[in-house]
Formats: structure tokens, C-alpha cells, sequence
């Protein structure tokens, strides 16, 4: 069954509009179901400006409804995602706030950390997609190693994660690119491996710097030991930057 919003015999008048190209100005004709037009004029590919993304930014069929998508869409549908993945690990742990905070902190950064690398251009295979999914998802685990081993240690969380992790996002149909290395992340997060994708280098500095917030409130440091932290822990140099504006007084 075709989707009814794609079925030509649904339309009404309003499915073939004219826009400006935003580059030349010229006249552009669309129907409601392009996804992008290319200018006759300069040649400028332009988004289609009316277009409903609506379910197209969750369903996983998207692509086959519509064809290939455009690369707004796609990071539409990994922001959807990414929001999606936090509402449900709110779910998950419930009314464990301290959980949920210490994951929306660590998204945050992930973020941060994230803008700081794509302005430097340096890290063409960074995902911001998997990054921040991963933030929300690392400590997923927790919630069953505190269950069969009164324990939250480490290699705990590395063995019960993965399984909840994978389950979360197959509901949520993430591809499964996704959810393999989102499942990868998590399964290890605590331990780097001597190869680590930007990926986990980001969510690793950012978990990080959001643990040793966490212990500074509850035993400080002294300057010393945390610049010994700051210049030989991360795995990223944005990371260690961030760390320095927060933890180092100048």
C-alpha cells in the first residue's frame, strides 16, 4: 500500500506549486512529492520547500516511500532519533534522576565537543548521530547489573548495555549501522581500545568530564591532580580543552 500522502490520486490543486530559486531567483515548478529540483537556470539543487517531512523523519521506510533522501532530511531524521532515544531513556530508568541527569549532561558535551571538531574540520567520519545516541544510552546498563549483580562496576555495564541498548533502538528503527556501533560504544565505553573511532573518543571526554564534575562536588581535588587529568586522560584535544575552561582556574 503506497503512503496516502505520496498517492497522486489524493492530491488536490495545491500540488504543484512554484518557488524561487535561492540562488538565481528564477522560477522553480514542484510537485508535492520532490523531494529537491534542479535549477534550469544556475543548476542550484534546492530542497523542496513545502515538503512534509512528517513521518518521513522517524519511519524507517522512509527511503522507500520517497526515494532517495536529501541530506537535510537525513540529519532531520538522526536529530528525530537522537530526541527520541532521550525520551526513552528517561523511560527506562524512571525516576532514577540522577541517571538521567548524568546522561542529558554528557549529551550536552557530546554536542559541544562535537560542533568543536566539525568547525576544525578535522574528523570527516564523525557522527553526531551516533555521538549523541550514545550519550544517552552509554549508562543503560546499569539499570540490569545493579539487578543480577548488586553492582554497577564497569564490566557490568559493559555486558547488560548492549542488549537493552539494541532493544531501545530497534523499536525505535535505527538502522542498523547505527545500533551496531552505538552497541559497540557502549559495550566498552569505560575501556578504550588502542584504535577508537572519533565516535567513542567524543562520548569517552565527555562521560569524563561529567564523572569528574560529579567527584569534585563530593571530594575536590587539588588544581594539580586535575591538571595531570586534563593534559593526560582525553582521548580528543577539544576534550581536553573543555576540560581546562571547566576544571583549571588560570
Amino acid at each position: 500500500m503506497q503512503c496516502p500522502g505520496q498517492d497522486s490520486r489524493y492530491w488536490d490543486g495545491a500540488a504543484v506549486f512554484e518557488a524561487n530559486c535561492p540562488e538565481c531567483g528564477s522560477v522553480m515548478e514542484f510537485f508535492k512529492d520532490d523531494n529537491t529540483r534542479k535549477c534550469g537556470q544556475c543548476g542550484h539543487r534546492m530542497l523542496n520547500p513545502r515538503i512534509d517531512f512528517g513521518c518521513a523523519s522517524y519511519c524507517p521506510y522512509a527511503s522507500q516511500c520517497l526515494g532517495e533522501l536529501p541530506p537535510e532530511l537525513l540529519a532531520q531524521k538522526q536529530d528525530l532519533l537522537k530526541e527520541r532515544v532521550a525520551i526513552e531513556m528517561k523511560r527506562y530508568f524512571d525516576n532514577d534522576f540522577k541517571r538521567i541527569g548524568h546522561a542529558g549532561r554528557v549529551a550536552r558535551l557530546v554536542k559541544e565537543i562535537g560542533t568543536m571538531i566539525a568547525d576544525r574540520d578535522e574528523h570527516q567520519d564523525f557522527n553526531p548521530a551516533v555521538a549523541g545516541i550514545a550519550s544517552y544510552l552509554h549508562d543503560i546498563g546499569i539499570k540490569e547489573a545493579e539487578k543480577k549483580f548488586d553492582s554497577s562496576a564497569p564490566k557490568y555495564q559493559h555486558q547488560e548495555g548492549p542488549p537493552v541498548a539494541r532493544e531501545i533502538l530497534t523499536e525505535l528503527g535505527a538502522n542498523e549501522g547505527i545500533i551496531e556501533e552505538v552497541c559497540d560504544i557502549i559495550g566498552h565505553h569505560h575501556s578504550p581500545r588502542p584504535d577508537e573511532t572519533i565516535n567513542f573518543k567524543v562520548l569517552y571526554d565527555a562521560d569524563l568530564i561529567v564523572n569528574l564534575e560529579e567527584k569534585q562536588k563530593e571530594a575536590p581535588s587539588s588544581q594539580e591532580h586535575l591538571e595531570k587529568i586534563v593534559t593526560g586522560s582525553f582521548l580528543t584535544q577539544e576534550g581536553a580543552e573543555v576540560a581546562s575552561k571547566t576544571f583549571l582556574t588560570t
